[in-house]
């Protein structure tokens, strides 16, 4: 990998590895276009029914997020770093052209919370080694994150990707 590897800390990082069954480039692919991400990116039963993309740093990554109920959870974030088919890094505490993101009111969902995904892709053979790290700035959010549900709900998004993956 051509990029330095990100160093964890337990009480302030968030981290799921997996190696999964599709080449790097169908996960790369499903990360990185907003009709894949509309796919797979909300775990069942929510849906993702809105994305924009521009992938560049600084550059928006927006998602808009639908409950079963029907309720909408727009999130707004910003590319900080892109290596095609290795590396995806994007924030939460900056909007597009690297603003700071003014967070509205406490809700109790993951939009108040302010992190950065490190998304890292290993080719080995025709799998990938997936690894997410989501970095918080306190150990309250780190917290707050895993008891929202991050490992089961992350991985149940994986598994989702690792399904439509397969079908591009």
């Amino acid at each position: 990998m051509s990029t330095a590897m990100i160093q964890t800390n337990s009480k302030l990082d968030l981290v799921m590895e997996r190696v999964v069954d599709v080449p790097r480039e169908l996960v790369w692919a499903a990360w990185t276009k907003p009709e894949h991400i509309k796919k797979w990116f909300t775990p069942a039963p929510w849906t993702t029914v809105d994305c924009e993309i521009d992938l560049r740093p600084g550059g928006i990554f927006r998602t808009v997020m639908r409950s079963p109920e029907g309720q909408e959870s727009p999130h707004v974030g910003c590319y900080l770093e892109i290596v095609p088919n290795e590396k995806l890094v994007w924030t939460s505490a900056l909007g597009p052209a690297y603003r700071p993101a003014i967070r509205a009111a406490v809700t109790g969902s993951c939009d108040e919370l302010y992190f950065t995904a490190v998304i890292t892709l290993e080719a080995q053979g025709a799998r990938t080694k997936y690894t997410a790290v989501v970095l918080h700035g306190d150990e309250e959010s780190t917290k707050k994150h895993e008891a929202m549900g991050f490992h089961e709900g992350w991985g149940a998004a994986l598994d989702q990707l690792v399904a439509l993956a397969r079908t591009l």
